[in-house]
C-alpha cells in the first residue's frame, strides 16, 4: 500500500456512493425520494437489481443492459454483468459527451449482496482508482424485519457493520420504541455510523450524498464526521461479533512502517478487518494521509495539502469481526519495533 501524495488528490474524481441493506429493506424507495430532490441532479445511477427506477430506453451498451436519462438530469442504468466494465462505460460516454454529463454515482447493490467487494471494486482498477472514489456506504434497514435477519442472515449484519450511514426505514410500520430499542442495537454493531429514520422513504439528501471527503470540505468537523463517533471506552462491544474501535499514535510514523504494520495486519487477518478509515501522519508529509481499507485491499491513499485542525495525531477507525483493540495495537507496537 504506497503512501503517495497529490497535489489534489480529489480533482476530476468522482464520488461513488453505495446503497445497501437486505431484500425488501426500502433501497428503491430511498433512491425515488433522492432523485426527485434538486440536490440530487446530474447523479449517474448503477441499479445492480431491478426495483422501481424506470428504464425506457438504451443508451449505452456494455456491461450495463440499459441507460435512461431521467427527468431531473440523472442518469440511470440496470447493471447485467461486471460493474468495473460499467464504471468504464458511464465514464467514458460521458467524457464523449454520448451521455448527459454527471458529478456523482449511486450504486445500489442488491438486497443479498455483501458491500465489501462493490467498494473493492474501486480500489482493484487502477483506472476506475483514477476516475472514481469511494464517497461512503449508506445501509437500509427494515425498521420492522431487521433484528430477526441480524439473528439469521451474516450479510445482514456486515451491510449495518461496514456503513458510514444508517437509513431505519418502515419506522411508521415498527413504531416509536421499537425504532428506539433498535437504534441502539445497531450503535452496538456499528457504533461511528450515523443514522437517520426515513420519513416516507426519505431523508435529507445531504445524510446520502454528502458522507466522504472532498476538498471543499477537508475540515475538523468534516473529519470527524467522516470517521464518527467513538464510544467514551474507545471499543464497541462486541455484538454479532462485531468490534469497532479508534487507534491513535502520538508519534508520526516513517512511511514503510505504516505501509509494513497494514501489510502484516491484512496478511494475517485481512478477512477480518471488515473496514479501517483515518488520517495518518505521515513523516514526510505536509498534511495528513487519508486511508480507506476493505478487508485486504486498502484504496490509493491520497494527502491533504494540510491538516485540517490542530490535532496531528495519527487516528485509525477499525471495524472487525473477532479481532479486539489489543490485538492491532500489539501487532502495530510489534512492527514498529522491528522496524
Amino acid at each position: 500500500m504506497p503512501v503517495t501524495a497529490g497535489r489534489d488528490p480529489f480533482r476530476g474524481r468522482l464520488p461513488v456512493t453505495v446503497i445497501t441493506g437486505f431484500l425488501g429493506s426500502g433501497k428503491t424507495t430511498l433512491l425515488n425520494a433522492l432523485l426527485a430532490q434538486a440536490a440530487a441532479a446530474n447523479t449517474a445511477v448503477i441499479v445492480n437489481e431491478f426495483g422501481e427506477v424506470g428504464i425506457d430506453h438504451e443508451l449505452v451498451r456494455g456491461a450495463t443492459e440499459a441507460v435512461t436519462l431521467l427527468d431531473n438530469g440523472c442518469v440511470c442504468c440496470a447493471l447485467r454483468g461486471d460493474l468495473q466494465q460499467a464504471l468504464r462505460d458511464l465514464f467514458l460516454a460521458r467524457r464523449a459527451g454520448e451521455i448527459a454529463s454527471f458529478e456523482r454515482v449511486i450504486v445500489e447493490t442488491t438486497g443479498l449482496a455483501d458491500p465489501a467487494p462493490v467498494m473493492q471494486t474501486l480500489i482493484t482498477d487502477p483506472a476506475l482508482a483514477a476516475n472514481y472514489r469511494l464517497n461512503g456506504v449508506v445501509t437500509v434497514v427494515d425498521g420492522v424485519q431487521i433484528r430477526a435477519q441480524l439473528e439469521s442472515v451474516p450479510e445482514a449484519v456486515k451491510q449495518v457493520a461496514v456503513a458510514d450511514r444508517i437509513v431505519i426505514a418502515k419506522a411508521d410500520l415498527a413504531g416509536t420504541k421499537a425504532v428506539d430499542a433498535l437504534a441502539q442495537t445497531l450503535m452496538k454493531i456499528n457504533p461511528t455510523a450515523q443514522r437517520a429514520v426515513a420519513a416516507a422513504g426519505a431523508v435529507s439528501p445531504g445524510f446520502v450524498l454528502d458522507v466522504g471527503l472532498d476538498r471543499e470540505r477537508v475540515q475538523a468537523e468534516a473529519v470527524d464526521r467522516w470517521l464518527g463517533a467513538v464510544p467514551p471506552a474507545d471499543e464497541g462491544p462486541h455484538t454479532h461479533g462485531i468490534a469497532t474501535f479508534t487507534l491513535w499514535f502520538e508519534r508520526p510514523f516513517e512511511r514503510a512502517v505504516f505501509e509494513r504494520c497494514i501489510e502484516v495486519l491484512t496478511s494475517l487477518r485481512g478477512s477480518d478487518v471488515l473496514r479501517v478509515k483515518g488520517l495518518v501522519n505521515v513523516a514526510d508529509e505536509p498534511g495528513p494521509v487519508v486511508v480507506q481499507g476493505v478487508q485486504h485491499l486498502f484504496h490509493p491513499p491520497v494527502t491533504l495539502a494540510a491538516w485540517p485542525g490542530d490535532d496531528r495525531r495519527t487516528r485509525l477507525v477499525f471495524i472487525t469481526r473477532g479481532i479486539a483493540r489489543a490485538t492491532v495495537a500489539n501487532l502495530f507496537a510489534a512492527v514498529a519495533a522491528l522496524n
